[in-house]
C-alpha cells in the first residue's frame, strides 16, 4: 500500500508548508485525501521494488509541487518546501475550451488548471471525469473543492498515456522503452522525459530553463527524504518535445 512508503509523517515533511496562511490551498490537500486516491489506481506507488516505488512518488510529487508551488528563492526552509500552495490558477484564466463534439464545455464553466497537476481543458476534464465517474465537465470546480476528486485527477493524469506519450507512470516504473525515434529526439529514460510529457511543448529543447530546474529540485529533495538516489537523465533539456 502506498501508505506503507509515504506515511503521514513523510507526507507533511515533503509539503511542510502546504498549510501555510500564505497558501491560497491551506487546509486543502490532506494526507487522507492523497490516500484514499491513490487507493484507487492499480500499480500507482505499488509497482516493483521498494526503491522503485519510492522513486515513482518522489517523481510523481517532484511534478505535481512544481505545479503548485509558493516558493520562491529566499523561502523559509528552501523553495522546495513550499510545494501544493495553490489548487487552481489565480487570476483570471481563460475558459481554456477548445471546439468538441465529445467533450462539449458547459455554459459558463472554464476549465483552467486546478488540482495538484492543475488539469486543463475541457477534452482533459472530460476524459478524466469519465475515468473517475465524476462530472467534470458540467462541474470543474469539484476539482479545486474535493480534495479527493483533486488528487484523484493528478493520479489520473499520470497513470494514463497522453496521446503518442507513454504514461509518466510507465517512465518512472522503468517499463517504458524509448522507440529509435525516441532516442534520436534525446528523450531517455529518466525524470526529464516525465518533464516532457508534462509540458515538454513549453519547456524541453529549448536549453535551460527554470522552470525545468525547479521540478529537478523538488524530486531531489523527496529522493532525498526517501533515502534514494534520483538517478540520470533529470531534465529535458535537449529533449525534443514528443509531437
Amino acid at each position: 500500500d502506498v501508505s506503507s512508503i509515504i506515511t503521514s509523517q513523510i507526507f507533511n515533511q515533503m509539503l511542510l508548508h502546504r498549510n501555510d496562511n500564505a497558501c491560497p490551498a491551506n487546509g486543502f490537500y490532506s494526507y487522507q485525501a492523497f490516500i484514499n486516491a491513490a487507493r484507487k489506481f492499480s500499480g500507482f506507488g505499488t509497482t516493483g521494488d521498494t526503491n522503485t516505488r519510492k522513486n515513482e512518488l518522489a517523481a510523481f510529487f517532484g511534478q505535481t509541487s512544481h505545479e503548485t508551488t509558493g516558493g520562491w528563492s529566499t523561502a523559509p526552509d528552501g523553495p522546495y518546501a513550499w510545494g501544493y500552495c495553490f489548487k487552481q490558477q489565480q487570476g483570471n484564466p481563460g475558459d481554456y475550451c477548445v471546439p468538441s463534439s465529445t467533450y462539449p464545455c458547459a455554459p459558463g464553466k472554464k476549465y483552467y488548471g486546478r488540482g495538484p497537476i492543475q488539469i486543463s481543458y475541457n477534452y482533459n476534464y472530460g476524459l478524466c471525469g469519465a475515468a473517475i465517474n465524476q462530472p467534470l465537465l458540467s462541474n470543474p470546480g469539484l476539482v479545486a473543492s474535493d480534495a479527493d476528486i483533486s488528487f484523484e485527477t493528478a493520479i489520473w493524469f499520470w497513470m494514463t498515456p497522453q496521446g503518442n506519450k507513454p504514461s509518466c507512470h510507465a517512465v518512472a516504473t522503468g517499463q517504458w522503452n524509448p522507440s529509435s525515434a525516441d532516442q534520436a529526439a534525446g528523450r531517455v529514460p529518466g525524470y526529464g522525459v516525465i518533464t516532457n510529457i508534462i509540458n515538454g511543448g513549453v519547456e524541453c529543447g529549448q536549453g535551460e530553463k527554470a522552470e525545468v530546474a525547479n521540478r529537478i529540485g523538488f524530486y531531489q529533495r523527496y529522493c532525498s527524504i526517501f533515502g534514494i538516489s534520483p538517478g540520470q537523465n533529470l531534465d529535458c533539456y535537449n529533449q525534443r518535445p514528443f509531437s
